[in-house]
């Protein structure tokens, strides 16, 4: 992906959210009398109390480039009531979203998709390193393998033919030794599929739609990569209701958190999730201007349970040790969660 076509997903993620944000205005505006101009309803306001429409509408270029950036971007108070509190009081913008204060804050899905959206924007402008080259890999493996079988090729002639003449080949022994060791190494990367060659036979326990997704991941796991990382945020909609089941196990086993309901949760798992891909987008930033990569990485580790731990306190009202034991529980079913959406991007992509 270009970078032309990283901003065309980015400006889509944008409208896509603000699509569904259901308490948006179209336009500023005065008031206005007489009718609306959508539905003919008399207006009592600055807007349609039968359809939301403003009552004064805009037909300038200059109101057509507002209307662009604050389709996209939603700048509005919303969005800067909305991020302070997702990033240091996260258990509080999930607690007050769901109590009903609606109308304050940017709804934790138009959140999700425009950030899901410009992450995976970020990633294929900037580059992740991720199997951004998947030929050039290819290639440099097949070289690499090549190189090394001619080096060991020759080597055997060379000891052959000093053992026909019956001269020493301790020298040669040791040299041969090492090239073989090395091809050792190089050789079963391009086996296991890092550049095309050996497909992994999956057993037939497996189910069928997803033992093909693995055989074409180690054929060409390279390739795989790439096709994940350009994909991706078309299935990333399904984080959601994977990660949902096992929020939920955590406030089971206790019947006082059984009045949080099924839709409390998803607030909860869409806000960190979106949290988590601005976080990412920021990373990839930050390592772009020449942040070490330790510092970047020490961030990753540390952040995300962090702020689990900060929502869960917040959203759930629970004891610090409760809220704990929770985050530490909750991490593990996020890498879970996470291996599981990934087994499902690669089988439908595979597909």
């Amino acid at each position: 992906m270009n970078g032309t076509e990283a901003i065309g997903e980015a400006v889509s993620g944008g409208l896509a959210a603000r699509v569904v944000e259901l308490a948006a205005e179209e336009q500023e505006g005065p008031d206005a009398g007489g009718a609306c101009l959508n539905c003919g309803t008399a207006l009592i306001g600055s807007h349609c109390h039968n359809c939301g429409q403003a009552a004064h509408v805009h037909r300038t270029v200059a109101a057509w480039w507002h209307d662009l950036a604050h389709g996209v971007l939603h700048l509005d108070g919303k969005i800067w009531r909305t991020l302070p509190l997702l990033a240091w009081r996260p258990g509080e913008l999930t607690r007050r979203y769901v109590a009903g204060e609606r109308a304050r804050f940017v709804s934790p899905l138009a959140l999700f998709l425009f950030s899901v959206f410009l992450m995976f924007a970020v990633v294929s402008a900037v580059g992740s390193g991720v199997g951004s080259d998947p030929t050039g890999v290819r290639r440099g493996l097949a070289e690499e393998v090549r190189v090394q079988e001619a080096e060991v090729a020759k080597l055997e002639k060379e000891r052959a033919t000093a053992i026909a003449a019956k001269q020493p080949t301790e020298a040669l022994d040791k040299r041969l030794k090492k090239a073989r060791e090395e091809l050792a190494l190089t050789r079963p990367m391009k086996e296991r599929g890092l550049i095309k060659g050996a497909t992994v036979r999956v057993s037939d326990d497996v189910p069928s739609w997803l033992a093909h997704g693995i055989e074409k991941a180690s054929a060409n796991p390279s390739l795989m990569l790439y096709k994940m990382q350009s994909n991706g945020y078309k299935f990333s909609w399904a984080l959601i209701p994977i990660s949902l089941p096992f929020l939920w196990l955590l406030f089971l086993h206790r019947s006082r958190y059984r009045r949080y309901k099924a839709y409390d949760h998803l607030v909860f798992v869409t806000y960190s999730i979106a949290f988590m891909s601005l976080g990412a987008i920021v990373a990839v930033l930050l390592r772009t201007i020449g942040l070490p990569s330790a510092a970047v990485a020490l961030a990753a580790m540390l952040i995300p349970p962090a702020h689990i731990y900060r929502q869960l306190r917040g959203a759930y009202a629970l004891s610090w040790a409760s809220a704990l034991w929770r985050t530490a529980v909750l991490l593990v079913f996020a890498g879970c969660a996470l291996i599981l959406f990934l087994l499902l991007l690669a089988a439908s992509i595979a597909h």
